[in-house]
């Protein structure tokens, strides 16, 4: 098992649309995705290479700070706003300020959890990272934001979603974790666009209902005239974009279309799509706001201390009935194993 499944760094942005834009970009984006991915291979190699650092040891005395890296590649920066300081003049410093502000509103408020760790973690993001950087990503300490090109992305922070998603990848790193690779890194995937999604619907204003939210991830981040309006679709897998440049969305709905692949770690950022489904129908099953009954269903299957971190999608999918049996009776067990079932994943309501 190679050592991207222990050690990985989680990108909003899948390589698999970065190759298609080496492929059918402009010479200026085919060499801008090949920077991103070779930059994505070197920092993965340095985290590989280097012990982390203990978040507290960068910010001692902010729940939450933002740094720039003023365009270079040198973490975490400058600091340019913490909690005893006011709101910035820069767009992109308040955007990854409320979104690292709202994903902690969301698990504190409804998950009662302290921060990413569940013991009060500070919260560190980097904006303006690199030149031009299509991509933003948690490191196993901190987030780091790349301001797009202007011509196929936006800058990373302009969706609330995408700090949910990425802050995510650290909470499920520190609740026994989800090896990156093949369904499990799926998986690993799949939580972060379910919880990221939840901070969108929690922080709007007013709050969006299952039903009506649109459980798109990364809405308003591909730039004008892109074909596509995200980067998935919890609600429809493989519709979030059809672009000449960037491709077609090639997530999977349900089991019978599952991606088999070496790419990606096996298709971690692939066949989410599944899971993501299932999720999306459990809320919508269940009713009223996702946070209220299927968000605790997923989260207390994620924190449970017996889960491996090698879990498949059956594993985690029966993990979740039992759950939901636990916390809402055998009705609620019913509604998670038929969202499932709509997937294509089998499971048994307990007795």
């Amino acid at each position: 098992m190679s050592s991207d499944t222990h050690h990985p760094i989680e990108c909003i942005l899948p390589p698999h649309v970065l190759d298609a834009i080496k492929k059918h970009g402009t010479a200026d984006q085919k060499e801008r995705a090949r920077r991103t991915l070779e930059l994505s291979a070197t920092l993965r190699s340095n985290r590989e290479a280097q012990p982390f650092r203990p978040v507290q040891s960068l910010v001692a005395t902010a729940t939450t700070a933002i740094y720039t890296a003023n365009h270079g590649t040198t973490l975490p920066g400058t600091v340019v706003r913490t909690n005893t300081g006011k709101k910035s003049s820069d767009v992109a410093v308040n955007e990854a300020w409320t979104g690292l502000k709202a994903t902690l509103k969301l698990y504190g408020d409804k998950f009662d959890r302290n921060s990413v760790d569940g013991a009060g973690m500070p919260l560190i993001g980097t904006v303006h990272f690199d030149q031009d950087y299509d991509n933003a990503y948690w490191n196993g300490e901190q987030m780091v934001f790349g301001d797009g090109d202007g011509t196929l992305f936006n800058r990373f922070t302009i969706a609330i979603d995408i700090m949910g998603h990425e802050l995510t990848h650290g909470v499920t790193q520190h609740s026994g974790g989800m090896d990156y690779q093949g369904q499990a890194g799926a998986l690993n995937e799949s939580m972060s666009d379910v919880f990221g999604s939840m901070v969108k619907q929690y922080h709007a204003s007013p709050r969006t209902k299952a039903a009506d939210a649109d459980w798109l991830i990364g809405a308003g981040l591909l730039a004008p005239g892109v074909k596509g309006v995200a980067l998935r679709s919890m609600k429809a897998p493989g519709t979030a974009y059809d672009d000449p440049t960037l491709g077609k969305d090639p997530q999977p709905a349900d089991m019978a279309h599952y991606v088999k692949t070496t790419q990606d770690n096996g298709g971690v950022h692939i066949n989410s799509g599944i899971p993501n489904r299932a999720f999306y129908l459990a809320a919508v099953g269940f009713g009223g706001y996702a946070w209220a009954k299927a968000g605790p269903v997923w989260y207390q299957a994620l924190i449970d201390p017996t889960r491996p971190s090698s879990n498949s999608f059956a594993d985690f999918a029966q993990l979740t009935v039992t759950k939901a049996h636990g916390l809402y009776g055998a009705d609620g067990a019913g509604i998670v194993a038929d969202a499932w079932q709509q997937v294509g994943v089998a499971t048994k309501v307990p007795a």
